[in-house]
């Protein structure tokens, strides 16, 4: 018995691109063999999500899939229906007969690419930016059709606005139609006879663009968002190509981000390690309280719940983890230094001579 791809993956018939690419991802760390090592199951399991997805994610091959399922078309379905599935391919006529649906009309616009850097408080809370990109924009003399100002493009008597240019051919296999882009036209379905002086007829100018960026908290490094119809302008008022902003995260000169956490190593003297105390300790969020117990040893960390990152897809932030270090003074005053000894006399426990570190052997040395 055939395999339902959609059952396979837990969804309807209708589901949208979405709905299946969660429920892949949900269902494949699941049964992910490195999750379930010597499970033969789980494996088995794994690779019919895995193709299962495969059919579903491609729009083409899930039109197929709907409409023939895993075995294909059927034999008898040659020259109707095998041509539709040539069209879906090629986007155009099918060789094996029929009109065939040929796409004309202007290209898309490119999609452009932007960075913006930003510093770790953006990151935690959000806000926009601005990015200036060099850009394809529509021509404001021509409106975006190419065409002289009181003139219009005209259809063009070589593919009647279709496009394409069609030739028929008799082969064993019957009559072959094969459609090509019209080399009058290029494939646009019109004609400029009266060119827009102002952009060349291309419907377009080139010119710095700037665009508002919403960065949404918990953004991170690395990461790209996409703007919608903030590329370039299409040829001859085609659509517009989309803008991809790349995210860069300056270093932050106190804290580093892990996960979702915030960490920072702080140093604190011996004295507040040894005999306790209440710092007031600046987070992104403002002054807090942190509470540090006698007798802490280097390297305790304090968790402060909620003051880091934002989940970018969720609700809630991480924590801020502070890591405290003992600050080790590398001068003493005589006065510091007599009380340090009378604290280990105290203590019973051994430490240099005065003047017998290294530092001192050396100054010892050129005295």
């Amino acid at each position: 018995m055939a395999t339902d791809h959609y059952e396979t993956l837990g969804v309807s018939r209708d589901a949208t691109d979405d709905e299946i690419k969660r429920a892949y991802k949900k269902l494949a760390r699941t049964h992910h063999p490195d999750l379930n090592p010597g499970d033969a199951e789980a494996e088995a399991t794994f690779k019919q999500i895995g193709a299962a997805y495969e059919v579903l994610r491609d729009s083409q091959r899930r039109a197929m899939y709907d409409r023939y399922g895993d075995d294909g078309p059927p034999a008898d379905s040659f020259g109707g229906g095998f041509g539709d599935i040539f069209e879906a391919f090629f986007g155009g006529g099918s060789p094996f007969g029929g009109a065939g649906r040929g796409h004309s009309g202007p290209p898309r616009g490119e999609d452009l690419e932007a960075h913006v850097d930003l510093d770790l408080e953006e990151v935690v809370f959000g806000g926009d930016r601005e990015v200036t990109v060099r850009t394809a924009v529509r021509c404001d003399d021509c409106d975006g059709s190419g065409a002289k100002a009181g003139s219009a493009p005209e259809q063009c008597s070589e593919c009647g606005g279709a496009g394409q240019v069609r030739r028929v051919r008799q082969s064993v296999l019957g009559q072959m139609v094969t459609a090509s882009a019209c080399g009058r036209c290029g494939g646009q379905g019109h004609v400029i006879n009266d060119p827009c002086p102002a952009c060349d007829a291309n419907g377009r100018t080139i010119e710095d663009r700037t665009y508002a960026v919403e960065v949404p908290p918990g953004v991170d490094n690395g990461t790209t968002l996409r703007l919608s119809g903030r590329g370039a302008a299409g040829p001859r008022g085609g659509a517009h190509g989309d803008l991809y902003v790349q995210v860069h995260v300056r270093p932050h000169p106190r804290f580093r981000r892990e996960g979702n956490d915030l960490v920072h190593d702080f140093y604190i003297p011996f004295t507040q390690a040894a005999l306790g105390a209440h710092i007031e300790y600046e987070t992104l969020d403002g002054v807090e309280d942190l509470v540090v117990p006698r007798s802490t040893e280097s390297g305790t960390e304090f968790r402060m719940r909620g003051r880091g990152v934002p989940h970018v897809r969720g609700r809630g932030r991480g924590d801020l983890r502070v890591r405290v270090f003992i600050d080790v003074p590398d001068q003493l005053s005589d006065e510091e230094e007599a009380l340090l000894r009378e604290f280990a006399e105290q203590r019973s426990e051994a430490v240099a001579e005065p003047d017998q570190s290294l530092l001192g052997r050396i100054k010892s040395a050129f005295s």
